[in-house]
């Protein structure tokens, strides 16, 4: 059924038409997952009958004429590290393999009050750890939908293989280091990791923790993977907002985009740096696309911000990470104070650099990371290398181009922007101005006019 590798916001429109039925779509989605997941090993649980009563009262509430949300009757699926009540929330971990939630996830529970039914889970690297692969103990080893001899990303890497086969509409995956966008570009599909503090994190918790985490969460974000940008401005709309007692006091929208032509867009470019060097075939899939924009019109402003040193921000931003693991571990040593206050004020340099130039700035365009999917590699974290036509690269290098967007909290989409000579996916970052997620979205949406966006996957 080609609908299943078309976009959430169509499939939707579809229900709303009558031309298909929730149950037809949720069936057709489900014997999919049959067919495809065994080779992929990307959705770990599947709640069928729940997904097919679902299905049932969405087709109801349409004969009945209601009113419904924006993706009524859309099968999707979350990250096995998001609460779903009656679904085990294992993080990839032995020890939690057992554990049932309770209770929905905040972004599970508007999920479904948009209209969309969450079928199944998708596999996470253990507790989250790796951005580069997706395997645990509980669940095994994820495979990329374009090569399954390759990793599909980490740690959202079971989402972003889900989404790029047909397996599901919809992922919700979380990120802190580059773990929805490392994905979205080794998958081919794209990614979001929204404005930080703008979509509830209450649900994402490690099993049986007495309480909720610690606020220091400015690095920690949750956003969804789909195969078409506006599908993530469908589903960010619906998920984002304060929750509880902030939801009294103040409501959320998110900002018209600056532009809605390519033309009209002051386009920032980083295509290289030598801490992160891109490999040859990364780098010509990206000329291509800056090629591409320059003659749809953009005005295309080479060089980093004013004010920021990519090479120190990047290694604040390792700070940083290390000072939310320290609070998530209670008994944890870590930095003198004087160097968190340090830190930070470096953190806050960085997001007043970042608003400067995003006041003559629309958006920034760099690579989402070096490499394209690389093969699995079991060895130890410290002794992997990843091999480019240039010759091996460190494996810990891959964070330094998704830092940038998450040290000032800014919003960055990984969006697929062609592939390799060998046929791998490229995702190109598009960062946004801190709040304004739907520039970022819209011009990912525009860039697929001219550089093509998601393409079926052979899986």
């Amino acid at each position: 059924m080609d609908v299943l590798f078309g976009s959430a916001t169509d499939a939707a429109a579809l229900l709303r038409r009558g031309e298909l039925s929730a149950r037809e779509l949720t069936e057709a989605q489900l014997a999919r997952v049959d067919a495809v997941n065994p080779a992929l090993n990307a959705v770990v649980e599947v709640r069928r009958d729940a997904a097919l009563t679902a299905a049932d009262e969405a087709d109801a509430a349409l004969a009945r004429g209601e009113d419904v949300g924006p993706l009524h009757g859309v099968p999707t699926t979350v990250k096995d590290c998001l609460d779903v009540a009656g679904m085990r929330t294992t993080w990839g971990v032995p020890a939690f393999a057992d554990f049932v939630a309770a209770e929905d996830a905040t972004v599970v529970r508007r999920l479904a009050a948009a209209g969309a039914t969450v079928f199944g889970k998708t596999n996470p690297h253990e507790m989250l750890g790796d951005y580069g692969q997706t395997v645990n103990d509980v669940y095994g080893r994820t495979n990329n939908p374009w090569d399954v001899t390759r990793t599909p990303g980490g740690s959202t890497g079971g989402g972003a293989a889900a989404v790029a086969a047909g397996l599901s509409f919809v992922e919700y995956g979380s990120d802190l280091v580059g773990s929805i966008r490392i994905p979205a570009s080794f998958c081919g599909v794209y990614g979001l990791r929204p404005s930080a503090d703008t979509v509830p994190l209450t649900g994402l918790r490690v099993p049986r923790t007495p309480h909720a985490p610690s606020e220091w969460l400015y690095l920690s974000t949750i956003g969804p993977l789909t195969r078409s940008a506006a599908d993530l401005r469908s589903v960010l709309r619906a998920t984002a907002g304060p929750e509880g007692v902030a939801a009294r006091a103040y409501s959320w929208r998110l900002p018209e985009p600056r532009h809605t032509r390519l033309a009209d867009y002051r386009v920032g470019v980083v295509l290289d740096h030598p801490s992160a060097p891109v490999s040859s075939e990364v780098a010509a899939v990206l000329s291509n696309a800056v090629d591409a924009l320059g003659r749809a019109g953009a005005k295309v402003v080479e060089g980093w911000p004013d004010g920021i040193d990519p090479d120190r921000h990047a290694e604040t931003f390792g700070f940083h990470v290390g000072l939310f693991f320290a609070f998530q571990q209670s008994g944890h040593d870590f930095a003198p104070l004087s160097e968190v206050i340090e830190q930070e004020n470096l953190r806050m340099a960085s997001r007043t650099a970042w608003e400067r130039y995003f006041a003559d700035v629309d958006v920034l365009l760099c690579p989402t990371n070096f490499t394209p999917a690389f093969p699995h590699d079991t060895r130890p974290f410290g002794e992997r290398v990843i091999a480019t036509p240039e010759g091996d690269r460190p494996y810990d290098a891959q964070p330094f181009w998704v830092a940038h967007a998450a040290l000032p909290g800014l919003p960055a989409v990984s969006a697929p922007v062609g592939r390799t000579a060998s046929g791998l996916p490229v995702g190109a970052q598009v960062i946004g101005p801190r709040l304004e997620d739907d520039t970022a979205i819209t011009f990912a949406e525009l860039l697929a006019d001219v550089v093509g966006g998601y393409e079926r996957s052979p899986a």
